[in-house]
């Protein structure tokens, strides 16, 4: 007799950094677990280890295109998430964002499941009102460099909205704000990555503007508990909902709590700050405390840690090559 708590669950860009850890995690709770991913950013590494589970499945699949399956719980994490992999091909990430969202909802719909959806906190863009609270619309360039992904995350975050008052799908739409740990792509271009990767290799760090943006860094682990926990609250609990460690650093100080970890002695070089570049990110997560009851637990020092100790090993191993880190 099948297991009633045990669900068929399926997780587009699951072998991604985010979603290849919340296989990991759905697999250790017992569910049967498809990964969907094209494998345009997500890494077959990331997900090799779960193969030997029978209850772990890969399909490679694009979501701008219909999936047709049978499933009970919907996670989409499916789009580039760093502004190197996202800009360089725009209208496919706008693409990923608003085609992806109608499939899998339409998917939703049918099989009448809860569907989550990955949002981010760039939907608030530059922002005027600081922290950032789930009320607040934001400032948003709609024809810069950034608005493929900006846009097209806003653009989703409609549709389902959209298709919970018309169509009754029950949704869960999370931002989530700078999320690092092991498994982030080397070559991403994101701050904790490339710090930690030129640090290892002894190349400078390389800090854009003056390095006075802010940024918050919440860990992996405490991410994916907040997921799960969101996706099994009540049906009228929808989001949006912040997720993120609302812990505030200036990215200059990242840069030398990094080279103090690493024992590095690299320098510190200095770039014009990219179009559109946030100078301010924080999370108000007072909703997430009070409807979830979450808060991260991992300080900043010991997530580095973990993190460094995971390049360390890539870089040693081979699985990393010095033309995919600078």
């Amino acid at each position: 007799m099948r297991d009633l708590r045990r669900k068929r669950v399926l997780v587009a860009g699951g072998a991604g950094f985010l979603g290849s850890h919340l296989c990991e995690r759905l697999l250790t709770e017992g569910h049967d677990v498809l990964c969907v991913d094209n494998f345009f950013t997500g890494s077959r590494a990331n997900v090799l280890p779960l193969l030997a589970n029978p209850r772990f499945e890969v399909m490679r699949h694009d979501i701008c295109f219909p999936l047709h399956l049978e499933v009970d719980e919907i996670y989409n994490f499916a789009c580039p998430a760093s502004p190197l992999h996202y800009q360089a091909d725009p209208i496919q990430t706008t693409k990923t964002s608003v085609l992806g969202a109608i499939h899998l909802l339409e998917l939703a719909r049918r099989m009448r499941c809860k569907i989550f959806q990955a949002s981010t906190s760039e939907v608030y863009g530059d922002p005027h009102l600081h922290p950032q609270l789930e009320s607040y619309w934001g400032n948003v360039n709609p024809i810069g460099e950034r608005s493929c992904y900006d846009e097209g995350k806003r653009c989703a975050e409609t549709l389902f909205f959209d298709s919970w008052r018309k169509e009754k799908v029950p949704i869960k739409v999370a931002r989530i704000f700078n999320t690092y740990g092991p498994r982030m792509h080397p070559n991403d271009g994101r701050v904790v990555s490339n710090f930690i990767v030129q640090a290892l290799l002894g190349h400078p760090l390389t800090v854009y503007g003056e390095g006075t943006q802010t940024r918050s860094f919440c860990y992996v682990d405490d991410l994916i508990e907040v997921v799960l926990r969101f996706m099994k609250a009540p049906e009228h609990i929808t989001g949006p909902i912040n997720i993120g460690n609302p812990a505030e650093f200036q990215v200059i100080d990242l840069a030398r709590e990094v080279l103090r970890l690493t024992g590095s002695r690299s320098t510190i070089v200095y770039k014009p700050l990219p179009s559109d570049d946030p100078r301010q990110r924080r999370p108000d997560i007072q909703r997430a405390k009070e409807l979830l009851g979450w808060e991260p637990r991992i300080a900043l020092e010991e997530g580095l840690k973990a993190t460094i100790l995971y390049f360390e090993g890539a870089l040693s191993g081979g699985a990393l090559t010095v033309n995919e880190c600078v």
